[in-house]
């Protein structure tokens, strides 16, 4: 997972809507400390933080997973399909988690 790439994303989407971190952070229901970490990818986003990110900022899990939904290799030129497919497993699971949140 590239978290740095993650959350630089947040940080886009945060300064799109001109809010400030302690802003963002109160309407997730986290720090602002711990959203700094999370916008600089020292810290991993539980998923629940994860699917309140999308739906408060109100972008697709796809927009901040992106830059890790690419082909992997691993350095001896092998296909990383295993870790692949756990990101489309996780993928699939934030879909679903963010179109049933409200129901």
């Amino acid at each position: 997972m590239n978290y740095k790439d993650l959350g630089n994303r947040v940080r886009i989407a945060r300064r799109n809507r001109s809010w400030t971190q302690e802003q963002l952070a109160e309407k997730v229901g986290i720090s602002a400390s711990f959203l700094g970490h999370i916008e600089r990818g020292t810290r991993v986003a539980s998923l629940e933080t994860f699917v309140s990110l999308c739906n408060v900022l109100e972008i697709v899990p796809e927009y901040l997973l992106c830059r890790n939904l690419t082909f992997l290799e691993s350095r001896d030129g092998e296909d990383q399909g295993d870790e692949k497919a756990k990101l489309l497993a996780f993928l699939q699971l934030a879909q679903n988690t963010v179109s049933n949140w409200n129901t």
